[in-house]
């Protein structure tokens, strides 16, 4: 009798502890998504590694971004830091993080100066747009809304990507980056960051068309986000950039909204159509980096860090509400 008694107990207890654990694991309850690595998403001529984030729960037929880390950066830190993951999770879309390896640049920088890396077809380019490809379709997003960004020589690599794969990107965002062919245009890198090249609107946009010939639109939207103390990437490269697309989407370079947003200025250049093309922050004293705002409020994301600045205005949420990523 005493036997049954305990034998009766502990039965009792497996099933309490069997009930307790699945409570663990019900629907609903699922651990966070974490960053995955892909292997084997295509030939890979610019020898980069592929990280993506997809949210738990992710529906079929919803955005994704291919967002771009700086020099010295990797894909965790940026995604993170930017607030590009955390907002996947608050809206539910995807996120490629392409990784650059020191092999290819010992600062872990996007070789956005490299001609074998710019051009459709070939290096570092190509390996990108088989990375959106890949994510298109394990994910079943929806190819038209596509999207590109990134900080420094990520930003460059951003105008790359727009420049050489126009049909796949409805928009980019370029943060603290560079015109495409901005190096070949000034003879030299450094020259373009520090300085700038000298080319008229006209020119500017001639080496985006070079980049994919015959292409006839639609072209993506660009939005730039700028410091005005940044010493590392000169702020006449967001002018440049504004010149170059605007060229390339046939828009005059004449300001048609001027306002301010969390107090810093903001212009928007219209086409003919009287569509915005080209979005410009200037970011008011910040330095080298990605404008974050730390926090849970319905406009902040990311969290600060070494070229992650705390300035009180998300990029990436700016550059998500634009694109429609919370509907």
């Amino acid at each position: 009798m005493t036997q049954t008694r305990a034998a009766s107990r502990r039965i009792a207890l497996l099933v309490t502890f069997l009930v307790a654990l699945l409570s663990f694991v019900v629907p609903g309850r699922a651990h966070a998504a974490s960053l995955q690595e892909v292997t084997g998403f295509g030939s890979n001529p610019g020898a980069l590694r592929m990280f993506r984030y997809v949210p738990d729960g992710l529906p079929t037929g919803r955005p994704v971004v291919v967002a771009l880390h700086g020099c010295t950066q990797g894909a965790a830190g940026y995604g993170s830091g930017s607030g590009w993951t955390q907002l996947a999770d608050r809206w539910k879309f995807s996120v490629v993080l392409p990784q650059q390896q020191s092999a290819n640049n010992a600062s872990n920088c996007f070789d956005w100066f490299q001609s074998g890396d710019i051009a459709r077809g070939q290096g570092e380019a190509a390996s990108i747009a088989q990375m959106l490809d890949r994510q298109l379709a394990d994910t079943g997003g929806d190819a038209s809304r596509a999207y590109v960004t990134g900080l420094s020589a990520g930003g460059a690599m951003t105008a790359v990507m727009m420049a050489a794969y126009p049909e796949k990107f409805a928009a980019g965002g370029v943060v603290a980056g560079l015109p495409y062919g901005c190096a070949q245009a000034a003879g030299s890198p450094y020259v373009c960051m520090y300085v700038g090249a000298t080319q008229t609107a006209r020119q500017w946009g001639d080496r985006v068309r070079a980049a994919r010939p015959g292409y006839t639109g639609p072209w993506p939207t660009l939005t730039v986000f700028q410091g005005t103390a940044d010493y590392t990437v000169k702020p006449v490269n967001m002018t440049d950039l504004m010149k170059q697309w605007t060229d390339v989407q046939g828009a005059d370079q004449s300001v048609d909204v001027s306002d301010t947003v969390a107090g810093y200025p903001h212009q928007i250049y219209r086409n003919a159509s009287g569509n915005p093309v080209v979005e410009t922050y200037s970011i008011t004293g910040m330095g080298h980096g990605q404008p974050v705002d730390p926090g849970s409020g319905s406009e902040q994301c990311g969290t600060a860090g070494a070229y992650i600045l705390d300035v009180n205005l998300c990029a990436a949420h700016r550059l998500g509400q634009a694109w429609g990523l919370n509907s």
